[in-house]
């Protein structure tokens, strides 16, 4: 199963729950020495979201999105998972295509499934080692070699991950935890990583 862009843009599948949070943002002091990139982010983005040395034409690409999706992804408060991970996982390219931050409308989505991997890292009782992909826009998706073009990355509801175990361990440990009823979606594995989603229906590969 994969999705579909036209009837996903309305509603959740019953049981998932978006999680909203509020964290002030703290007044720091611009060191002179800083890049216009660092200037903006030392301003604009909570003291625990550390977003310096990201690509420069990425940054200035996604403009005052970025702050508020790090601000977002720090109000989830995961304990396994790091925001600055799941950015870094949107500033990449290939084909040269660079992919981009999720339409606003979609940053609620991508929370069940953050949860869910943060609850493999507790499990496991370590940190991710890193976040591979979350969401991919239309052209960016278009050019991962392997993607299919209605893939749930593009509903910004699956994540690639990796921690410092096989990945045949976390997937093995996100069936077990999708069994108990923590969520409702699919789960792949591959060589190197394991695919988790939270589409609302249990699907493997």
């Amino acid at each position: 199963m994969t999705f579909d862009p036209a009837r996903f843009s309305s509603d959740l599948p019953v049981g998932r729950r978006s999680v909203l949070g509020t964290l002030g943002l703290a007044g720091l002091a611009l060191a002179a020495s800083a890049s216009p990139a660092k200037a903006f982010f030392i301003r604009s983005t909570p003291a625990s979201v550390d977003l310096a040395d990201l690509p420069p034409e990425w940054v200035k690409s996604q403009g005052a999105m970025l702050p508020e999706y790090a601000k977002y992804l720090a109000s989830l408060k995961l304990t396994r998972v790091t925001p600055r991970q799941v950015i870094d996982a949107h500033a990449k390219q290939h084909g040269g295509v660079w992919n981009s931050l999720p339409p606003k409308a979609l940053w609620k989505y991508m929370g069940p499934t953050l949860k869910v991997v943060d609850r493999i890292g507790a499990e496991l009782d370590l940190p991710a080692k890193e976040i591979v992909s979350v969401y991919r826009s239309p052209a960016y998706n278009a050019r991962c070699r392997g993607a299919k073009s209605n893939s749930w990355h593009r509903s910004n509801v699956a994540a690639d991950v990796r921690f410092a175990v096989r990945p045949s361990t976390v997937t093995s440990l996100a069936r077990k935890l999708r069994g108990q009823g923590v969520f409702a979606g699919g789960v792949g594995g591959y060589g190197g990583f394991t695919h988790v989603d939270t589409r609302g229906t249990n699907v493997d590969w």
